[in-house]
């Protein structure tokens, strides 16, 4: 099917198909080919809602079919514009997948990784922290050493499980044991994100946060819901610690309020913020209040190679977040779906300046193709408190 709204090819190829791969554990992947036989891969990943997201692809591919693939900008305009009713993680994570795949073509296109299109590579290397898990400091310590033995030089964590709305002294002490767990694992040199999940009200963030100061975190994560945003400003007067949050804000727009709060690390995600387009500029947004950029990337391959060609073009990036191992992987794992592994692999808790065209990645479209056959329906769980009201996850 060819668009009679696309944009006129420059080049004499057009967009010809897009694909979606709903593949183990928990991903959505988007392929687009040109007229002329380029492919170019993205990841639409909505955890718990990728099922949706499959379908507002197949309603995005209506309007950049026959269109020009080097229009990427023009692309992003219509898809997030050309309908009345905008924005939300299910467009965003489907503008996302699409819009990744679309600087794939380009980088091969000109046999070039994306940071070089984006104005060139500003390090050699992206520092890559991991998720840790763990309801005692024991387990905390382990489950630490292991990602050290990995590699890694940082890990995040979260501050808790299901948390009472001001939180319990049992509670409250639970946390600050299991972050002096970590902090005593990785020592002066190596770093803890402590991630408030949402869980908290913003008393109970409050009342933890001093507490935390002693163990130096490398910042506290999301410690109000994303439409509280109004409140954060409150939680960063209380603290001396730098505060992140962004991996439920979708747009330019929405992290403008945080910002302005005060919040020191922006959280953008790949896969749900607009892709490799729209992170861009929330990255330079976060650069003119002088915070850092922190990709959300708890996510499959292709979200990771994007997050890290933005990563290599960005002076204000800070620490790229990497899911291998995680416990959400289940039935694959990210390295699952690649031809070849090295370009993602750990040196001193650093992944190297990806040099290959597009992404810097090649999938394995067999394994894909296969893995999209048994599909999945991943959910999220639902968290209850011991009255049964709804607890946040």
């Amino acid at each position: 099917m060819t668009s009679t709204t696309a944009t006129t090819a420059s080049t004499g190829s057009v967009i010809d198909r897009v694909e979606t791969f709903l593949v183990a554990p928990r991903w959505l992947f988007v392929r687009i080919e040109t007229s002329d036989g380029l492919v170019g891969w993205g990841e639409a990943t909505c955890e718990g809602r990728s099922e949706t997201v499959r379908t507002a692809v197949e309603q995005l591919a209506e309007v950049i079919l026959g269109g020009d693939p080097e229009r990427i900008e023009d692309h992003w305009a219509v898809m997030t514009k050309g309908s009345f009713y905008r924005g939300g993680p299910i467009l965003g994570s489907a503008v996302s997948g699409i819009d990744q795949a679309l600087w794939d073509i380009k980088g091969k296109r000109y046999a070039a990784p994306v940071h070089q299109l984006l104005g060139g590579a500003v390090r050699d290397r992206v520092r890559v922290y991991g998720w840790v898990g763990g309801d005692e400091p024991n387990e905390v310590r382990d489950h630490i050493a292991e990602q050290v033995a990995a590699g890694l030089t940082a890990v995040k964590m979260n501050a808790s499980g299901r948390m009472s709305p001001l939180g319990t002294v049992a509670e409250v002490d639970g946390v600050v044991a299991r972050v002096a767990a970590a902090r005593e694992v990785l020592g002066e040199h190596g770093d803890v994100a402590v991630d408030f999940h949402g869980r908290f009200s913003l008393a109970g963030a409050r009342r933890v946060a001093p507490l935390l100061e002693p163990y130096r975190p490398l910042f506290l994560e999301e410690p109000v819901t994303p439409e509280n945003s109004h409140l954060i400003a409150q939680f960063v007067q209380s603290t001396t610690t730098p505060v992140s949050t962004g991996e439920r804000l979708y747009s330019r727009q929405e992290f403008l309020p945080v910002l302005h709060a005060g919040v020191a690390v922006v959280q953008p995600d790949l896969s749900h913020a607009g892709g490799i387009t729209e992170v861009r500029k929330i990255a330079a947004l976060a650069e003119a209040y002088d915070a850092a950029l922190a990709p959300h990337c708890p996510l499959g391959p292709l979200a990771l190679a994007s997050s890290l060609q933005v990563a290599f073009a960005t002076t204000n990036h800070l620490i790229q977040e990497q899911s291998i191992g995680i416990h959400y992987n289940r039935g694959a794992d990210v390295l699952d779906y690649l031809v070849d592994t090295e370009p993602l692999e750990f040196v001193d808790g650093h992944i190297a300046r990806l040099t290959g065209p597009g992404l810097g990645i090649e999938i394995d479209e067999a394994a894909v193709r296969a893995a999209d056959k048994v599909g999945h329906a991943w959910r999220g769980p639902v968290w209850r408190h011991p009255d049964g009201a709804f607890a946040e996850w």
